[in-house]
């Protein structure tokens, strides 16, 4: 009798201590979505997936706005060289296509996947093209694009690969202009202080 009753209340001491740790990892991500609205959107990957960018709290994201045939198109070595270096530490960087600056960007998702894979060995994530500005303007770029932030400020984005740069806790905390390159020292600088920031 006292051994079933030992086994029983070991058991369910058990199930109760699993129920409060689920309730509170549920907790946590609720609380982790209130203070994270940068991730609070859901995208379409280049495959044609949906994507919930909450996946990504906790890390260091970089968001940039592509194109194929624009002039700093190159810049895609470096964000891929970002990814290599700092992938392992936190950083996570999302490219997403648009056609919305001089027609860069003709191709379908498919020719976009192809270029990126072939031309610069892209393998960090990427996104279905969207709008980055106007009247169907994808609303995470409306975010982020009404924020202020330093060094550029808040405003309609202007051409292809602008940066923004979203911290460990879901704030967005840097915009950096098209011609500033990725890996230029005042992007990695907030890269690194970022992903050197605890949570």
């Amino acid at each position: 009798m006292n051994i079933r009753f030992t086994l029983s209340s070991v058991l369910l001491f058990g199930f109760l201590a699993i129920a409060s740790i689920a309730n509170g990892q549920e907790t946590l991500t609720k609380e982790q979505t209130k203070v994270a609205p940068a991730l609070n959107f859901k995208m379409t990957s280049i495959d044609g997936e949906e994507v919930d960018l909450s996946q990504y709290a906790g890390k260091v994201v970089l968001v940039v706005n592509v194109a194929s045939k624009c002039g700093m198109t190159p810049q895609y070595k470096d964000l891929q060289a970002l990814h290599e270096k700092y992938a392992d530490q936190g950083l996570v960087v999302l490219g997403f296509p648009c056609n919305q600056f001089g027609g860069q960007e003709p191709g379908s998702e498919a020719d976009i996947k192809e270029f990126c894979s072939t031309k610069y060995n892209v393998s960090f994530p990427m996104f279905s093209k969207i709008d980055v500005k106007g009247s169907k303007q994808a609303p995470f770029f409306q975010y982020l694009s009404n924020l202020d932030l330093q060094p550029k400020g808040k405003g309609e984005i202007g051409w292809n690969f602008e940066k923004f740069i979203i911290d460990r806790s879901g704030q967005p905390i840097a915009r950096f202009g098209s011609r500033v390159k990725p890996t230029a020292q005042e992007v990695e600088r907030v890269i690194v202080a970022a992903l050197n920031q605890k949570n």
